[in-house]
C-alpha cells in the first residue's frame, strides 16, 4: 500500500511538472486578456444647415459612443476591439442622413448606426509592427488616407499593414485594404482592392513623405485611381518667431473602363507664429484634365480641406484652385481659428470660374480633465459661375467626453 501510494504520488507529481510550463502560459495569456485597458469616447453635437435652394434647413443632434478594449501585450501580441454608436436625441433629426430619409432636407452626413469601429491583431518585436483587421489609418495631413473623425461614424479599413522603422528617422509603411468602412453606415461601404505606400523620413526641418496609393473598387469593372507623389513640410524655431512651411506635388491617373484621366496636384503652405498667434497662406491646386476630371481623394480627411461647408468633397471637372488664409491663437484656456478661401475653377470656362469663397470661424476648450466643447461657424458664398454651388451656412455645437 504504501509502495503503490509513493508510485501514484510520484506520477502525480510528474504530471504537475509536466503541465507547469503550459499553465504558466496559459496564465499570461489569460493577464494579458483580462488585465487591459477600456477606452471610451461620448460626442453630443448639433448641427444646423442653411441653403439657398429649395431643399429645407436642417437640423440634427446626434450623439456618437465609442467603447474600446485593448489588451495586453502577449509575447508582442496586443488586440482591440472597439465597437461605435451613433443616435439622434430628442427626435431632433430633421435632416437629409443619406440613407434616403428625409431627401427634401439639406445633408447632414451623419446616418444612425452600430457597428464593430475596430477589431484587429497587432504584433510588435523589433523594427516591424503589423497589423491585421479593421483599423484606423492615417497617413501624413490625411490629405489622401485618414480616418474621416470629423463625422460621427469615422472611416476605418478592413485589412493588413506592415510597418518597418529600422530608425527613429525613418519609417516604411505598407497596407492592403479589401474593404473601405465609410462614413455614411454599413451599407454604403466599399469592397476594395487597395495597396498603401508611405515612405517617411525625419530631417532636421521637417517631415519627407513618398507615396503610392493605388486605389481599386472590386465590383466586377475595370477601374482604378492611382496616385503618386512628394510632400515635406515642418517648421523651425527663430529666437522669436517659428516659421511653418509644406510643399506638396502628386500625379494621379483615373481608369474607368476604356477612359483614362491624368491629373496633377501641388499645394505650397508658408506661415509663421508670433506671440500666441499663427498666420498661414495656403496655396492648393487639384488640377484637371482639360476640364474633363478632377484630382479626386476619396480617402482623405475631406473637412479638413478646402472649407468646412464641404462643397467640394468632390472636385470638379475643371479642377480646384483654392487660395485660403488661416489665423489661429489661444484664449481663455482654449483654442480659437478664422479661415478664409477663396476658390477658382484650375480650368475656367466661360460657365465655370469663380467657385466662390467661404469664411469660418472656431472656438474649442478643454475642461475638468476628460470634457471638451466647441462652436464652430462657416459661410459660404457661391460665385458667379459656381457650377451649381448655393450660399450655404453651417453651425455645430458638440460636447465630447472621453475616458
Amino acid at each position: 500500500m504504501k509502495a503503490r501510494l509513493i508510485r501514484h504520488s510520484a506520477c502525480m507529481l510528474g504530471s504537475l511538472a509536466l503541465a507547469t510550463p503550459a499553465l504558466a502560459a496559459e496564465h499570461s495569456l489569460h493577464d494579458a486578456l483580462s488585465n487591459g485597458q477600456v477606452s471610451g469616447d461620448v460626442r453630443l453635437r448639433y448641427e444646423a444647415v442653411d441653403q439657398d435652394n429649395a431643399l429645407k434647413d436642417a437640423d440634427a443632434l446626434t450623439i456618437r459612443t465609442r467603447l474600446g478594449y485593448t489588451t495586453g501585450s502577449y509575447h508582442g501580441v496586443t488586440g482591440v476591439l472597439e465597437f461605435e454608436d451613433s443616435r439622434t436625441v430628442m427626435g431632433l433629426d430633421d435632416y437629409n442622413n443619406t440613407q434616403g430619409k428625409n431627401t427634401d432636407y439639406s445633408v447632414i452626413a451623419d446616418p444612425e448606426t452600430t457597428e464593430v469601429d475596430q477589431a484587429y491583431l497587432q504584433y510588435s518585436g523589433g523594427d516591424v509592427t503589423a497589423r491585421a483587421g479593421r483599423q484606423v489609418i492615417v497617413y501624413d495631413n490625411q490629405r489622401h488616407v485618414g480616418h474621416v473623425g470629423w463625422r460621427q461614424d469615422r472611416q476605418t479599413f478592413d485589412g493588413v499593414r506592415l510597418t518597418y522603422a529600422p530608425t527613429s528617422l525613418l519609417t516604411l509603411d505598407y497596407a492592403y485594404l479589401n474593404q473601405r468602412n465609410r462614413i455614411f453606415a454599413e451599407a454604403q461601404d466599399l469592397a476594395t482592392k487597395d495597396h498603401l505606400l508611405n515612405l517617411g523620413y525625419q530631417t532636421g526641418f521637417g517631415k519627407l513623405s513618398a507615396y503610392a496609393y493605388l486605389l481599386e473598387v472590386d465590383d466586377g469593372t475595370n477601374n482604378g485611381l492611382d496616385t503618386v507623389g512628394l510632400r515635406f513640410a515642418g517648421d523651425y524655431d527663430l529666437e522669436s518667431v517659428k516659421l511653418i512651411y509644406a510643399a506638396k506635388y502628386a500625379r494621379q491617373e483615373a481608369k474607368s473602363g476604356a477612359t483614362e484621366f491624368d491629373a496633377d496636384y501641388y499645394s505650397l503652405k508658408a506661415g509663421a507664429g508670433v506671440k500666441g498667434i499663427t498666420i498661414a497662406l495656403t496655396y492648393e491646386v487639384l488640377g484637371s484634365d482639360d476640364g474633363n476630371y478632377g484630382f479626386a481623394t476619396p480617402l482623405a480627411t475631406l473637412h479638413a480641406f478646402n472649407g468646412w461647408t464641404d462643397q467640394f468633397l468632390a472636385t470638379p471637372a475643371g479642377g480646384l484652385e483654392d487660395i485660403s488664409l488661416t489665423v489661429s491663437g489661444a484664449l481663455a484656456g482654449g483654442r480659437w481659428a478664422f479661415v478664409y478661401h477663396d476658390f477658382s475653377a484650375n480650368e475656367s470656362t466661360p460657365a465655370v470660374d469663380d467657385l466662390g469663397d467661404e469664411w469660418g470661424v472656431a472656438y474649442n476648450r478643454g475642461f475638468a480633465e476628460h470634457y471638451t466643447a466647441g462652436i464652430k461657424y462657416a459661410r459660404y458664398s457661391a460665385g458667379d459661375s459656381a457650377a451649381g454651388k448655393v450660399d450655404t451656412n453651417k453651425l455645430w455645437l458638440t460636447l465630447g467626453v472621453t475616458f
